[in-house]
Protein backbone atom coordinates (compact mmCIF):
# COMPACT_ATOMS: atom_id res chain seq x y z
CA UNK A 1 0.00 0.00 0.00
CA UNK A 2 3.02 2.24 0.48
CA UNK A 3 4.69 1.61 -2.32
CA UNK A 4 1.64 2.14 -4.74
CA UNK A 5 1.25 5.39 -6.03
CA UNK A 6 -2.11 6.39 -5.00
CA UNK A 7 -0.73 6.12 -1.40
CA UNK A 8 2.17 8.50 -2.81
CA UNK A 9 -0.19 10.89 -4.02
CA UNK A 10 -2.48 11.07 -0.86
CA UNK A 11 0.82 11.79 1.05
CA UNK A 12 2.21 14.33 -0.95
CA UNK A 13 -1.18 16.24 -1.31
CA UNK A 14 -1.64 15.96 2.42
CA UNK A 15 1.71 17.49 2.49
CA UNK A 16 2.03 20.24 0.35
CA UNK A 17 -1.83 21.14 2.24
CA UNK A 18 -0.12 20.57 5.57
CA UNK A 19 2.89 22.78 4.69
CA UNK A 20 0.53 25.39 3.13
CA UNK A 21 -1.00 25.83 6.29
CA UNK A 22 1.88 25.97 8.73
CA UNK A 23 3.50 28.83 6.24
CA UNK A 24 0.26 30.64 6.35
CA UNK A 25 -0.09 29.90 10.27
CA UNK A 26 2.99 31.61 11.07
CA UNK A 27 2.53 34.08 8.72
CA UNK A 28 -0.73 35.12 10.35
CA UNK A 29 1.11 34.79 14.08
CA UNK A 30 4.05 36.86 13.32
CA UNK A 31 1.93 39.23 11.03
CA UNK A 32 -0.86 39.88 13.94
CA UNK A 33 2.04 40.00 16.67
CA UNK A 34 3.93 42.59 15.01
CA UNK A 35 0.42 44.74 14.51
CA UNK A 36 -0.68 44.38 18.11
CA UNK A 37 2.93 45.62 19.00
CA UNK A 38 2.34 48.62 16.83
CA UNK A 39 -1.45 49.03 18.11
CA UNK A 40 0.08 49.20 21.75
CA UNK A 41 2.41 51.65 20.94
CA UNK A 42 0.53 54.00 19.30
CA UNK A 43 -2.06 53.71 21.95
CA UNK A 44 1.25 54.10 25.04
CA UNK A 45 2.15 57.77 22.94
CA UNK A 46 -1.11 58.74 22.68
CA UNK A 47 -1.95 57.84 26.42
CA UNK A 48 1.56 59.30 27.40
CA UNK A 49 0.79 62.41 25.57
CA UNK A 50 -2.77 63.35 27.81
CA UNK A 51 -0.81 62.06 30.93
CA UNK A 52 1.76 65.22 30.25
CA UNK A 53 -0.90 67.51 29.40
CA UNK A 54 -2.43 66.47 32.16
CA UNK A 55 0.15 67.41 34.09
CA UNK A 56 1.39 70.83 32.59
CA UNK A 57 -2.71 72.13 32.95
CA UNK A 58 -2.20 70.93 36.96
CA UNK A 59 0.72 72.95 37.06
CA UNK A 60 -0.50 76.41 35.57
CA UNK A 61 -2.98 76.46 38.08
CA UNK A 62 -0.68 75.38 41.19
CA UNK A 63 2.76 77.05 43.01
CA UNK A 64 4.95 75.73 45.10
CA UNK A 65 7.59 73.03 45.63
CA UNK A 66 5.32 70.39 46.24
CA UNK A 67 2.60 71.42 43.42
CA UNK A 68 4.60 69.13 40.75
CA UNK A 69 4.21 65.85 42.83
CA UNK A 70 0.25 67.06 43.53
CA UNK A 71 0.16 67.24 39.61
CA UNK A 72 1.94 64.13 38.96
CA UNK A 73 -0.65 62.59 41.43
CA UNK A 74 -3.85 63.99 39.78
CA UNK A 75 -2.61 62.93 36.35
CA UNK A 76 -1.89 59.52 37.30
CA UNK A 77 -5.49 59.73 39.02
CA UNK A 78 -7.57 61.26 35.85
CA UNK A 79 -5.36 58.08 33.61
CA UNK A 80 -6.20 55.85 36.08
CA UNK A 81 -6.55 52.62 33.41
CA UNK A 82 -6.71 49.02 34.01
CA UNK A 83 -4.16 47.79 32.02
CA UNK A 84 -1.68 50.86 32.03
CA UNK A 85 0.54 52.04 34.90
CA UNK A 86 3.00 55.32 34.94
CA UNK A 87 5.68 56.17 36.43
CA UNK A 88 7.54 59.41 37.15
CA UNK A 89 11.17 59.94 37.59
CA UNK A 90 13.41 63.05 38.10
CA UNK A 91 16.84 64.11 36.28
CA UNK A 92 19.05 61.73 38.57
CA UNK A 93 16.59 58.90 37.52
CA UNK A 94 15.08 58.79 41.30
CA UNK A 95 11.46 57.52 41.34
CA UNK A 96 8.87 61.04 41.97
CA UNK A 97 5.73 59.09 41.81
CA UNK A 98 4.08 55.93 40.68
CA UNK A 99 0.56 54.20 40.12
CA UNK A 100 -0.43 52.83 43.14
CA UNK A 101 -1.05 49.41 41.01
CA UNK A 102 2.29 49.51 39.19
CA UNK A 103 3.74 45.62 38.70
CA UNK A 104 6.53 44.43 40.17
CA UNK A 105 9.44 44.07 37.98
CA UNK A 106 12.13 41.20 38.20
CA UNK A 107 15.42 41.11 38.78
CA UNK A 108 16.40 40.69 35.52
CA UNK A 109 14.12 42.94 33.95
CA UNK A 110 15.57 45.72 35.80
CA UNK A 111 18.64 46.27 33.33
CA UNK A 112 15.72 46.33 30.66
CA UNK A 113 13.78 49.21 32.28
CA UNK A 114 16.43 51.14 33.18
CA UNK A 115 17.83 50.89 29.39
CA UNK A 116 14.21 52.48 28.58
CA UNK A 117 14.62 55.23 30.88
CA UNK A 118 17.90 55.87 29.17
CA UNK A 119 16.38 55.69 25.28
CA UNK A 120 13.91 58.42 26.28
CA UNK A 121 16.90 60.82 27.69
CA UNK A 122 20.21 60.03 25.65
CA UNK A 123 20.44 62.59 22.90
CA UNK A 124 22.48 60.03 20.81
CA UNK A 125 19.43 57.45 21.22
CA UNK A 126 17.04 59.55 19.34
CA UNK A 127 16.85 57.73 16.45
CA UNK A 128 16.03 54.51 18.35
CA UNK A 129 12.21 54.35 19.38
CA UNK A 130 12.07 53.99 23.41
CA UNK A 131 9.82 51.21 23.64
CA UNK A 132 10.80 47.94 25.02
CA UNK A 133 8.40 44.46 26.43
CA UNK A 134 9.41 43.82 29.87
CA UNK A 135 8.29 40.64 32.39
CA UNK A 136 6.27 42.21 35.64
CA UNK A 137 4.50 40.54 38.26
CA UNK A 138 4.35 37.44 35.82
CA UNK A 139 3.09 39.02 32.66
CA UNK A 140 4.19 40.62 29.86
CA UNK A 141 4.10 44.61 29.05
CA UNK A 142 4.93 46.97 26.85
CA UNK A 143 6.83 49.81 27.96
CA UNK A 144 7.18 53.51 26.84
CA UNK A 145 9.57 56.21 28.44
CA UNK A 146 9.57 59.75 27.46
CA UNK A 147 11.14 63.29 28.66
CA UNK A 148 9.12 66.48 29.47
CA UNK A 149 9.96 69.83 30.48
CA UNK A 150 8.17 70.83 34.26
CA UNK A 151 9.29 74.06 35.64
CA UNK A 152 12.93 74.50 34.36
CA UNK A 153 13.63 70.86 35.23
CA UNK A 154 13.59 67.40 33.10
CA UNK A 155 11.60 64.67 34.04
CA UNK A 156 11.26 61.45 32.58
CA UNK A 157 7.55 59.69 32.14
CA UNK A 158 7.57 55.51 31.97
CA UNK A 159 4.07 53.93 30.73
CA UNK A 160 3.68 50.41 30.44
CA UNK A 161 0.52 48.48 29.27
CA UNK A 162 -0.15 44.96 30.39
CA UNK A 163 -0.36 42.37 26.63
CA UNK A 164 -2.49 40.14 28.28
CA UNK A 165 -5.53 40.60 25.53
CA UNK A 166 -2.81 40.42 22.69
CA UNK A 167 -1.22 37.03 25.11
CA UNK A 168 -4.94 35.71 25.10
CA UNK A 169 -5.59 36.16 21.31
CA UNK A 170 -2.48 34.79 20.37
CA UNK A 171 -3.63 31.93 22.76
CA UNK A 172 -6.47 31.46 21.29
CA UNK A 173 -5.16 32.09 17.64
CA UNK A 174 -2.86 29.27 18.45
CA UNK A 175 -5.59 26.24 19.53
CA UNK A 176 -7.83 27.44 16.62
CA UNK A 177 -4.69 26.44 14.41
CA UNK A 178 -3.57 22.95 16.33
CA UNK A 179 -7.77 22.38 16.03
CA UNK A 180 -7.74 23.70 12.17
CA UNK A 181 -4.64 22.65 10.50
CA UNK A 182 -4.71 18.50 11.85
CA UNK A 183 -8.25 18.62 10.80
CA UNK A 184 -8.09 20.36 7.00
CA UNK A 185 -4.83 17.75 6.59
CA UNK A 186 -7.14 15.15 7.29
CA UNK A 187 -10.03 16.40 5.01
CA UNK A 188 -6.88 17.05 2.11
CA UNK A 189 -5.45 13.45 2.84
CA UNK A 190 -9.04 11.95 1.76
CA UNK A 191 -9.80 14.18 -0.60
CA UNK A 192 -6.72 13.50 -2.15
CA UNK A 193 -6.86 9.48 -1.50
CA UNK A 194 -10.55 10.21 -3.28
CA UNK A 195 -9.31 11.89 -6.15
CA UNK A 196 -6.26 9.29 -6.67
CA UNK A 197 -8.61 6.79 -6.46
CA UNK A 198 -10.98 8.27 -9.03
CA UNK A 199 -8.04 9.57 -11.43
CA UNK A 200 -5.92 5.96 -11.56
CA UNK A 201 -8.96 3.78 -11.72
CA UNK A 202 -8.48 4.00 -15.36
CA UNK A 203 -4.52 2.84 -15.04
CA UNK A 204 -5.86 -0.19 -12.72
CA UNK A 205 -8.24 -1.23 -15.37
CA UNK A 206 -5.46 -0.33 -17.79
CA UNK A 207 -3.29 -2.54 -15.95
CA UNK A 208 -6.21 -5.56 -15.49
CA UNK A 209 -6.66 -5.79 -19.16
CA UNK A 210 -2.98 -5.66 -19.85
CA UNK A 211 -2.75 -8.76 -17.78
CA UNK A 212 -5.14 -10.39 -19.62
CA UNK A 213 -3.49 -10.19 -22.77
CA UNK A 214 -1.16 -12.56 -24.26
CA UNK A 215 0.13 -14.30 -27.19
CA UNK A 216 -3.11 -16.02 -27.34
CA UNK A 217 -5.94 -13.26 -27.40
CA UNK A 218 -3.36 -10.16 -29.00
CA UNK A 219 -6.50 -8.90 -30.82
CA UNK A 220 -7.81 -7.78 -27.37
CA UNK A 221 -7.36 -3.94 -26.79
CA UNK A 222 -7.39 -1.78 -23.84
CA UNK A 223 -10.82 0.34 -23.77
CA UNK A 224 -10.37 4.03 -24.15
CA UNK A 225 -12.26 6.59 -22.38
CA UNK A 226 -11.55 9.44 -23.25
CA UNK A 227 -9.28 9.89 -26.05
CA UNK A 228 -7.74 13.59 -25.57
CA UNK A 229 -6.97 13.13 -22.12
CA UNK A 230 -3.38 11.64 -20.50
CA UNK A 231 -4.95 8.51 -19.53
CA UNK A 232 -6.58 8.06 -23.11
CA UNK A 233 -3.47 8.66 -25.07
CA UNK A 234 -1.64 6.23 -22.99
CA UNK A 235 -4.02 3.64 -23.72
CA UNK A 236 -4.17 4.54 -27.28
CA UNK A 237 -0.55 4.45 -27.65
CA UNK A 238 -0.59 1.10 -25.89
CA UNK A 239 -3.30 -0.58 -28.66
CA UNK A 240 -0.86 0.97 -31.36
CA UNK A 241 2.17 -1.05 -29.98
CA UNK A 242 -0.47 -4.27 -29.41
CA UNK A 243 -1.16 -3.70 -33.01
CA UNK A 244 2.31 -3.92 -34.22
CA UNK A 245 3.30 -6.66 -31.52
CA UNK A 246 0.16 -8.60 -33.33
CA UNK A 247 1.33 -7.64 -36.90
CA UNK A 248 5.15 -8.73 -35.67
CA UNK A 249 3.85 -11.92 -34.05
CA UNK A 250 1.33 -12.47 -37.38
CA UNK A 251 4.51 -12.39 -39.71
CA UNK A 252 6.82 -14.57 -37.39
CA UNK A 253 3.68 -17.55 -37.35
CA UNK A 254 3.74 -17.07 -41.30
CA UNK A 255 7.47 -17.34 -41.43
CA UNK A 256 7.99 -20.56 -39.19
CA UNK A 257 5.01 -21.68 -41.45
CA UNK A 258 6.44 -20.94 -44.88
CA UNK A 259 9.66 -21.74 -43.43
CA UNK A 260 8.53 -25.25 -42.67
CA UNK A 261 7.03 -25.50 -45.58
CA UNK A 262 9.81 -24.73 -47.83
CA UNK A 263 12.16 -27.55 -45.99
CA UNK A 264 9.78 -29.81 -45.85
CA UNK A 265 9.88 -30.26 -49.30
CA UNK A 266 13.62 -30.90 -49.89
CA UNK A 267 14.03 -32.37 -46.55
CA UNK A 268 11.21 -35.27 -47.85
CA UNK A 269 12.99 -35.87 -51.37
CA UNK A 270 16.23 -36.65 -49.25
CA UNK A 271 14.44 -38.82 -47.28
CA UNK A 272 12.10 -40.92 -49.79
CA UNK A 273 15.16 -41.10 -52.36
CA UNK A 274 17.65 -42.07 -49.45
CA UNK A 275 14.79 -44.81 -48.79
CA UNK A 276 14.21 -46.13 -52.22
CA UNK A 277 18.61 -46.08 -52.92
CA UNK A 278 18.52 -48.23 -49.68
CA UNK A 279 15.59 -50.53 -50.31
CA UNK A 280 17.01 -52.99 -53.05
CA UNK A 281 20.57 -54.12 -52.31
CA UNK A 282 21.64 -55.12 -55.57
CA UNK A 283 20.68 -51.59 -57.71
CA UNK A 284 22.88 -50.79 -60.61
CA UNK A 285 25.69 -48.21 -60.46
CA UNK A 286 23.95 -45.98 -62.66
CA UNK A 287 20.89 -45.83 -60.38
CA UNK A 288 22.84 -45.03 -57.35
CA UNK A 289 24.48 -41.99 -58.90
CA UNK A 290 21.03 -40.97 -60.58
CA UNK A 291 20.01 -41.02 -56.30
CA UNK A 292 23.35 -39.38 -55.45
CA UNK A 293 22.88 -37.07 -58.05
CA UNK A 294 19.21 -35.67 -56.51
CA UNK A 295 20.35 -35.60 -53.16
CA UNK A 296 23.28 -33.34 -54.03
CA UNK A 297 20.29 -30.95 -55.70
CA UNK A 298 17.69 -30.96 -53.27
CA UNK A 299 20.91 -30.42 -50.39
CA UNK A 300 22.16 -27.73 -52.63
CA UNK A 301 18.77 -26.16 -52.60
CA UNK A 302 18.27 -26.79 -48.66
CA UNK A 303 21.66 -25.40 -48.18
CA UNK A 304 20.68 -22.28 -50.24
CA UNK A 305 17.73 -21.84 -48.13
CA UNK A 306 19.50 -22.41 -44.98
CA UNK A 307 21.55 -19.22 -45.79
CA UNK A 308 19.15 -17.04 -46.86
CA UNK A 309 17.28 -17.54 -43.50
CA UNK A 310 20.40 -17.51 -41.83
CA UNK A 311 21.34 -14.03 -43.86
CA UNK A 312 17.80 -12.54 -43.40
CA UNK A 313 17.73 -13.40 -39.20
CA UNK A 314 21.48 -11.83 -38.60
CA UNK A 315 19.95 -8.64 -40.64
CA UNK A 316 17.10 -8.71 -38.19
CA UNK A 317 18.84 -8.33 -35.02
CA UNK A 318 21.65 -6.07 -36.94
CA UNK A 319 25.01 -8.63 -36.36
CA UNK A 320 25.44 -7.89 -40.03
CA UNK A 321 27.66 -4.81 -40.08
CA UNK A 322 28.30 -3.38 -43.47
CA UNK A 323 31.85 -3.32 -45.08
CA UNK A 324 32.49 -0.44 -46.70
CA UNK A 325 35.01 0.38 -49.65
CA UNK A 326 35.04 2.92 -51.88
CA UNK A 327 34.46 0.87 -55.33
CA UNK A 328 32.87 1.90 -59.13
CA UNK A 329 29.55 0.75 -58.99
CA UNK A 330 29.07 0.77 -62.49
CA UNK A 331 32.35 -1.79 -62.59
CA UNK A 332 30.48 -3.74 -60.26
CA UNK A 333 27.23 -4.08 -62.67
CA UNK A 334 29.17 -4.71 -66.04
CA UNK A 335 30.83 -8.09 -63.90
CA UNK A 336 28.03 -9.33 -62.15
CA UNK A 337 26.55 -8.89 -66.26
CA UNK A 338 29.24 -10.44 -67.12
CA UNK A 339 29.20 -13.32 -65.15
CA UNK A 340 25.42 -14.37 -65.57
CA UNK A 341 26.17 -14.05 -69.35
CA UNK A 342 26.37 -18.45 -69.12
CA UNK A 343 23.38 -18.70 -67.39
CA UNK A 344 21.39 -16.51 -69.95
CA UNK A 345 22.84 -18.28 -72.89
CA UNK A 346 22.36 -21.58 -71.69
CA UNK A 347 18.27 -20.67 -72.27
CA UNK A 348 19.13 -18.50 -75.32
CA UNK A 349 18.39 -15.08 -73.42
CA UNK A 350 19.96 -12.02 -74.74
CA UNK A 351 21.66 -10.20 -71.52
CA UNK A 352 22.57 -6.40 -72.45
CA UNK A 353 24.46 -4.26 -69.96
CA UNK A 354 24.50 -0.66 -71.27
CA UNK A 355 27.51 1.47 -71.05
CA UNK A 356 27.66 4.15 -68.06
CA UNK A 357 30.27 6.60 -66.97
CA UNK A 358 32.15 6.13 -63.92
CA UNK A 359 29.93 5.80 -60.85
CA UNK A 360 31.81 6.02 -57.76
CA UNK A 361 30.32 4.78 -54.41
CA UNK A 362 31.09 4.19 -50.67
CA UNK A 363 29.41 0.87 -50.05
CA UNK A 364 29.57 -3.27 -49.20
CA UNK A 365 30.30 -4.41 -52.40
CA UNK A 366 29.82 -7.92 -51.64
CA UNK A 367 26.54 -7.22 -50.50
CA UNK A 368 25.71 -4.87 -53.70
CA UNK A 369 26.99 -7.85 -55.45
CA UNK A 370 24.65 -10.29 -54.04
CA UNK A 371 21.77 -7.76 -54.88
CA UNK A 372 22.49 -7.75 -58.10
CA UNK A 373 23.15 -11.03 -58.95
CA UNK A 374 19.54 -11.88 -57.16
CA UNK A 375 18.10 -9.39 -59.23
CA UNK A 376 19.78 -11.44 -62.70
CA UNK A 377 19.35 -14.61 -61.51
CA UNK A 378 15.34 -13.53 -61.36
CA UNK A 379 15.10 -12.09 -64.41
CA UNK A 380 16.85 -15.44 -66.12
CA UNK A 381 14.62 -17.61 -64.38
CA UNK A 382 11.60 -15.84 -65.29
CA UNK A 383 12.69 -14.86 -68.73
CA UNK A 384 11.37 -17.63 -71.50
CA UNK A 385 13.71 -18.50 -74.03
CA UNK A 386 14.04 -15.96 -76.82
CA UNK A 387 13.73 -13.12 -74.41
CA UNK A 388 15.81 -10.17 -73.56
CA UNK A 389 17.42 -8.87 -70.28
CA UNK A 390 18.46 -5.89 -70.11
CA UNK A 391 20.70 -4.27 -67.34
CA UNK A 392 21.40 0.52 -67.11
CA UNK A 393 22.97 2.14 -64.29
CA UNK A 394 22.87 5.98 -63.92
CA UNK A 395 22.93 9.36 -62.15
CA UNK A 396 20.29 10.98 -61.47
CA UNK A 397 20.32 13.65 -58.74
CA UNK A 398 22.06 12.71 -55.14
CA UNK A 399 21.05 8.65 -56.46
CA UNK A 400 22.37 6.25 -58.43
CA UNK A 401 19.10 4.50 -60.05
CA UNK A 402 19.96 0.48 -61.77
CA UNK A 403 17.62 -0.91 -63.76
CA UNK A 404 17.15 -4.70 -64.20
CA UNK A 405 14.50 -5.03 -67.22
CA UNK A 406 13.26 -8.56 -68.89
CA UNK A 407 10.47 -9.64 -70.81
CA UNK A 408 9.03 -12.44 -68.86
CA UNK A 409 5.40 -12.72 -68.28
CA UNK A 410 4.93 -10.21 -65.19
CA UNK A 411 3.20 -10.46 -62.07
CA UNK A 412 -0.26 -9.44 -61.94
CA UNK A 413 -1.23 -6.61 -60.11
CA UNK A 414 -2.67 -7.46 -57.09
CA UNK A 415 0.30 -9.38 -55.99
CA UNK A 416 2.92 -6.52 -57.04
CA UNK A 417 2.92 -4.87 -53.70
CA UNK A 418 4.26 -8.28 -52.01
CA UNK A 419 7.03 -9.59 -53.97
CA UNK A 420 9.25 -8.59 -51.46
CA UNK A 421 7.67 -10.17 -48.57
CA UNK A 422 10.05 -13.49 -47.68
CA UNK A 423 8.44 -17.11 -48.50
CA UNK A 424 6.16 -15.31 -51.45
CA UNK A 425 6.17 -16.29 -55.01
CA UNK A 426 4.10 -15.15 -57.40
CA UNK A 427 1.64 -17.10 -59.65
CA UNK A 428 2.47 -20.59 -61.48
CA UNK A 429 3.28 -18.50 -64.70
CA UNK A 430 6.14 -16.59 -62.97
CA UNK A 431 6.98 -19.34 -60.63
CA UNK A 432 6.86 -22.66 -63.07
CA UNK A 433 10.44 -23.53 -62.84
CA UNK A 434 11.09 -22.42 -58.54
CA UNK A 435 11.04 -26.25 -57.85
CA UNK A 436 13.60 -26.99 -60.23
CA UNK A 437 15.98 -23.50 -59.42
CA UNK A 438 15.98 -23.66 -56.15
CA UNK A 439 14.04 -20.27 -55.41
CA UNK A 440 12.59 -20.38 -51.80
CA UNK A 441 11.00 -16.70 -52.20
CA UNK A 442 13.38 -15.27 -50.44
CA UNK A 443 15.64 -13.40 -52.84
CA UNK A 444 14.14 -10.17 -53.18
CA UNK A 445 13.75 -9.80 -49.35
CA UNK A 446 17.58 -10.21 -48.66
CA UNK A 447 17.91 -7.73 -51.83
CA UNK A 448 15.31 -5.20 -50.21
CA UNK A 449 17.06 -5.52 -46.91
CA UNK A 450 20.55 -4.59 -49.00
CA UNK A 451 18.90 -1.75 -50.28
CA UNK A 452 17.82 -0.24 -47.35
CA UNK A 453 21.22 -1.49 -45.34
CA UNK A 454 22.40 1.43 -47.60
CA UNK A 455 20.00 4.24 -47.27
CA UNK A 456 18.91 3.16 -50.56
CA UNK A 457 15.85 1.22 -51.85
CA UNK A 458 14.18 -1.16 -54.47
CA UNK A 459 11.20 -1.45 -56.35
CA UNK A 460 9.32 -3.04 -59.19
CA UNK A 461 8.72 0.18 -61.12
CA UNK A 462 6.90 -2.03 -63.79
CA UNK A 463 5.19 -5.60 -64.52
CA UNK A 464 2.65 -6.36 -67.43
CA UNK A 465 2.64 -8.94 -70.51
CA UNK A 466 6.05 -7.58 -71.79
CA UNK A 467 7.88 -8.53 -69.07
CA UNK A 468 8.99 -6.55 -65.27
CA UNK A 469 11.71 -4.14 -64.29
CA UNK A 470 13.25 -4.14 -61.08
CA UNK A 471 15.20 -0.02 -59.79
CA UNK A 472 17.45 -0.08 -57.45
CA UNK A 473 18.46 3.41 -55.63
CA UNK A 474 22.03 3.64 -54.23
CA UNK A 475 22.58 7.25 -52.42
CA UNK A 476 25.28 9.17 -54.87
CA UNK A 477 28.19 10.92 -52.96
CA UNK A 478 28.04 14.59 -52.88
CA UNK A 479 30.62 15.10 -55.44
CA UNK A 480 31.57 12.66 -58.05
CA UNK A 481 35.92 13.33 -57.43
CA UNK A 482 37.96 11.89 -60.72
CA UNK A 483 39.61 9.13 -59.25
CA UNK A 484 41.94 6.65 -61.52
CA UNK A 485 40.69 3.18 -61.61
CA UNK A 486 42.97 0.91 -59.68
Amino acid sequence: MVNSLRARLTFWHAAAVAGVLLVLAIATYFLLRENSIHRIDASLEDISSAFLATVQAELRDSHGAEDFKDAVREAIQEHSYRETTFSVFDSQRTLILASPVSPALLDSEMPRYTELRERATAVSNRRRRPFRTLTASGRLYRGFARTFVADGKTYVVVALQSMRSEQEFVAALGQTYALVIPLAVLLAGLGGYFLARRSLSPVATMSDQAERIGATNLQDRLAVKNANDELGRLAASFNRVLDRLEESFALQRKFVADASHELRTPVAILTGEAEVALAKSDRDPKEYRESLEILRKEALRLKKIVEDLFTLTRADIGQLPLSKSQFYLDELVADCSHNCRTLAQAKNIALHCAPSAELPVLADEGLLRRLFLNLLDNAIKYTPAGGKISVACERVGNHYLITFGDTGPGISQELQSRVFERFFRADQSRTASDSASGGAGLGLAICRWIAEAHQGSIALTRSDATGSTFTVSIPAPDASPEAERG
